[in-house]
């Protein structure tokens, strides 16, 4: 009798053991794959902040949208984050695209400088892989005729275009008081590609180029630049420069009082809540035309919320690159399939809206989505306001400002 019970609960066991091992497999075969997005920022290097700044939108955007419940057109499959870090150079750019391929991404998002973004959308071109680029504006990185490479924000050329209206309003505004300028910039493409469009297009509104000053990045010191900068007299000067340097440009040029009735940039690197937070009085009236979110949006002030609540600061990169994900999770969603054809077809008939940038659906034409905008910013000590276009406008712009005491 005890021999049968024994025997009993040793088969009850086995039986156990068998739906273990044969039922929870099933069970986990049935989960759909997770869709893996390669993430490729600078996460080292003179680039850090602005990458770590991407991959933290990246994210925010991710968690969403799996919190949401996945691609639902696929059975709710997830998004996973397969992490890359360009180091802050083109060439370890390519060789994470390569790396990431193998590790079978569905799509990439970068590349944060377009430096990098040129070399590595060229190399998954080779896969059809998409490649969203969340910053990088050179007009190049969409022009080449890779059908597989989508930027969601406006290239430099766009850029430019619109902060010579809003420049030249804004001088106007001013009786044209602004005569001459100076533009300073990075040597990259980013800097060197921008710099050329402002240098061609300043005289058309009334104002002189007085020099061109290129710098390296990283540069630490920019003391010689600044002196000629005093030497030369302009009006305003005009920066297109990265995070670093343009802090530190802007710094300089305070510590030295040179006079100027205004510091613009386009797309200035460097122009964000961190400057506010550690260099107030620099930062004081300077304006700056950039990718930014519309204030109007309730959308916009939750996801600011929700960013600062994480001790990050809500600078474009965070939201450039959120909004990048969300665009491709809908192109999947659409297109109710991951195969690469498929979502790239979905992306260049997009007509997404669900963002909170100041712009309209997106309609990509040769890669580029015609509907992004960005924005013309003043800072005061405490934020940053739009101040052009009128109809994202919080105040009226400053200038010229008031002289360094």
């Amino acid at each position: 009798m005890t021999s049968d019970v024994r025997v009993s609960r040793r088969l009850i066991l086995q039986a156990g053991a068998a739906t273990t091992a044969l039922g929870a497999p099933g069970l986990l075969l049935a989960q759909p794959k997770p869709l893996k997005i390669g993430l490729i920022n600078p996460i080292s290097g003179g680039l850090a902040y602005s990458g770590a700044q991407c991959r933290a939108g990246a994210l925010l955007a991710i968690e969403d949208i799996n919190a949401a419940g996945g691609i639902k057109a696929l059975g709710g499959v997830k998004l996973e984050a397969a992490l890359g870090d360009s180091q802050s150079r083109p060439e370890v750019g390519v060789s994470e695209v390569e790396r990431l391929n193998q590790e079978g991404v569905s799509a990439y998002i970068g590349c944060m400088s377009s430096g990098i973004a040129l070399p590595a959308t060229q190399a998954a071109a080779k896969y059809n892989t998409p490649f969203i680029i969340d910053v990088g504006v050179s007009d190049a990185i969409v022009g080449r005729g890779l059908k597989n490479v989508f930027r969601l924000a406006p290239g430099a050329g766009k850029c430019v275009d619109d902060a010579f209206d809003g420049l030249n309003q804004v001088n106007k505004a001013a009786g044209g008081v602004a005569k001459s300028a100076v533009l300073v910039h990075e040597d990259s493409e980013f800097g060197t590609s921008t710099a050329k469009l402002l240098q061609a297009k300043l005289a058309a509104i009334g104002i002189e180029v007085k020099d061109v000053l290129k710098h390296a990045t990283p540069t630490r010191d920019f003391t010689n630049l600044v002196l000629r900068i005093k030497s030369i007299k302009p009006d305003v000067v005009i920066m297109s420069n990265y995070q670093n340097e343009y802090v530190l440009i802007a710094r300089t040029l305070h510590q030295q009082k040179v006079d100027l009735m205004g510091m613009f940039s386009v797309l200035g690197g460097g122009f964000n809540y961190k400057l506010i937070q550690e260099q107030p009085e620099v930062a004081q009236y300077m304006m700056d035309f950039n990718h930014w979110y519309n204030p109007r949006n309730p959308k916009s002030l939750e996801m600011r919320k929700r960013v600062e609540a994480k001790n990050t600061l809500f600078t474009f990169e965070v939201y450039c690159a959120y909004n990048s994900i969300k665009l491709f999770a809908d192109a999947v969603q659409r297109a109710a399939s991951a195969d690469k054809d498929k979502v790239i077809a979905a992306l260049e008939t997009s007509t997404w809206s669900d963002h909170f940038m100041p712009y309209g659906p997106t309609k990509f034409v040769n890669g580029q989505n015609q509907g992004g905008r960005a924005v013309l910013l003043q800072a005061s000590k405490t934020d940053i306001d739009v101040v052009w276009p009128n109809e994202f406008a919080a105040v009226k712009p400053v200038f010229p400002r008031p002289k360094i005491s």
